[in-house]
């Protein structure tokens, strides 16, 4: 277990309600991959964090709600720890702006700073949101219907199976995927979408794999990190992505993308459970 002492993660909080960049916890991307993630493997990706509680003032002291979608890059140095990330946006809530723009560009200064990389974001009112963003599945084949017996409950890449006489195309998603935080342990729910071309894995053994990390404590990224590169080292694929949609936890959704391509279509879907 890592030590993240240096968070707010675990700790007792207090809620600022003046805006404060200072409140932004980075975390070392390279500290929460070692040991976890073979240096050797290669990818893409974002990390797609979405907040439903996002509430600002105009200048005449009117509250404004909205919804922000942050784009992380996979390749920055940091990452923001979430609760501090939380608190960061909790302080916009006293806060006077001249518009909506202003939001987003204050947002990106300080969530770059952080990272080391540039950030995206969008912010929506609700109606905006509601017309862009549906709650929708992908045309995927789910593989959580089985009557198998479940034992392991720690990640096992053995129980992984493939057929390599025989290469595919498919896309697979499953709704069981459940990890927990590295320092809290609190639980996390996630739904997880594997879209590959390669030798053809074997379902049961996918969901076994995929149930395994029910007990694991890591933080979202570095589960979807090591779910890809331990696909990704069975399937030797022409293309593999994998894609976690985390339940939100505190009105915030993480989200991570990993995949062989730099061509990053997320798509504007939201699960049901988000």
């Amino acid at each position: 277990m890592k030590n993240y002492d240096e968070t707010e993660l675990g700790k007792e909080t207090t809620y600022i309600e003046n805006y404060d960049p200072n409140l932004l916890c980075p975390i070392s991307r390279k500290k929460a991959r070692e040991n976890a993630i073979p240096s050797e493997i290669q990818f893409h990706g974002i990390d797609r964090w979405t907040a439903y509680e996002l509430s600002w003032l105009s200048l005449s002291g009117l509250p404004r709600v909205a919804i922000g979608t942050f784009n992380f890059p996979c390749d920055s140095t940091n990452v923001v720890e979430s609760k501090s990330f939380k608190l960061y946006l909790n302080s916009f809530i006293q806060t006077k702006f001249a518009s909506k723009d202003d939001v987003v560009n204050t947002i990106v200064e300080d969530l770059t700073d952080i990272c080391g990389a540039e950030v995206s974001v969008d912010i929506d009112n609700l109606d905006e949101y509601q017309e862009k963003i549906k709650i929708s599945e992908p045309k995927a084949i789910c593989i959580d219907g089985s009557d198998m017996s479940f034992t392991q409950y720690q990640p096992d890449q053995s129980l992984l199976k493939v057929n390599e006489d025989q290469e595919i195309s498919e896309f697979l998603y499953s709704n069981l995927l459940k990890t927990n935080c590295p320092v809290t342990n609190q639980p996390d729910w996630a739904s997880i979408y594997v879209d590959y071309t390669g030798s053809k894995i074997d379902r049961e053994s996918l969901l076994k794999y995929i149930v395994s990390y029910r007990l694991h404590q890591d933080f979202h990224e570095i589960c979807v990190e090591k779910i890809f590169c331990d696909l990704y080292n069975l399937t030797q694929p022409k293309h593999l992505s994998v894609y976690a949609k985390y339940m939100r936890r505190g009105g915030l959704d993480i989200n991570p993308y990993r995949s062989t391509s730099n061509k990053q279509d997320l798509g504007k879907m939201r699960h049901v459970r988000q």
